[in-house]
């Protein structure tokens, strides 16, 4: 057979997943998270199909997750997610790791009881004090996730005096000895409320992944109880597994 031959009997590639091809090109790839793609209408006209055709197209890179649609609003590009695997490593060591430069506001730093959750986590009293520090994580300046930490005050005295735009496990080993070795987490799959939606700048009731973390030094004491709220448009979670 020659090769005209072999090209002849060559499958025809379904036009919708020509269209998601170009599209993926031309207005996916290389862009920054939150740009609108043309409407179906008009990229109905310039491809010569029907707008079905061109819906099912982005269907197509909705499912792979790279654009996202507001309902009567248009779709719009996802952007590169960060990874987060399930070594202990910090929100600015993940989003370095990605290229990015990470940084954070502080929300609210605050002095109180430990109370039940956190004091059993702690290992404190609930009577016994913590510092609390609320900040909203971003990578390039793009809001990730919020982060509400607690840590015991005897451990940390005047933390709040430090600069808590950057690493708190930095912190905590550079000015306190104290080193984060392991931590046990839990994560759960959870929907934003509406103030928290428009801290990270999505959707009300959007999907997000909830981690709930007790991080401990070499010593094998507790040093950090946090619960860390993720856009689940912007982080995935990886992970290898064996078989026994």
């Amino acid at each position: 057979m020659t090769k005209n031959d072999a090209s002849a009997t060559a499958p025809v590639r379904a036009k919708y997943l020509q269209i998601k091809d170009s599209l993926l090109q031309d207005h996916v790839e290389g862009k920054p998270a939150g740009t609108a793609l043309p409407p179906e209408r008009v990229l109905a006209q310039d491809f010569g199909v029907t707008r079905v055709t061109v819906r099912r197209a982005i269907d197509e890179l909705e499912s792979d997750g790279l654009v996202y649609r507001i309902q009567g609003g248009g779709t719009y590009t996802v952007g590169p997610s960060i990874a987060k695997s399930l070594r202990l490593t910090s929100f600015s060591e993940d989003v370095r790791a990605r290229g990015r430069t990470p940084s954070s506001e502080v929300l609210e730093v605050s002095q109180g009881p430990a109370g039940d959750e956190v004091g059993r986590s702690l290992h404190l009293s609930p009577m016994d004090t913590v510092v609390t520090i609320r900040r909203l994580r971003m990578a390039d300046g793009e809001p990730m996730c919020l982060e509400v930490c607690a840590l015991p005050a005897r451990l940390a005295p005047g933390i709040e005096e430090e600069d808590l735009t950057g690493s708190l496990y930095a912190i905590l080993s550079g000015r306190y000895g104290l080193e984060p070795a392991r931590a046990e987490q839990v994560i759960e799959a959870t929907v934003l409320d509406e103030r928290e939606a428009g801290m990270l700048a999505v959707p009300p009731f959007s999907a997000a992944l909830r981690a709930t973390r007790t991080s401990y030094d070499t010593r094998g004491g507790p040093i950090e109880f946090a619960v860390t709220t993720y856009r689940a448009d912007r982080y995935s979670l990886r992970f290898a597994v064996r078989r026994d």
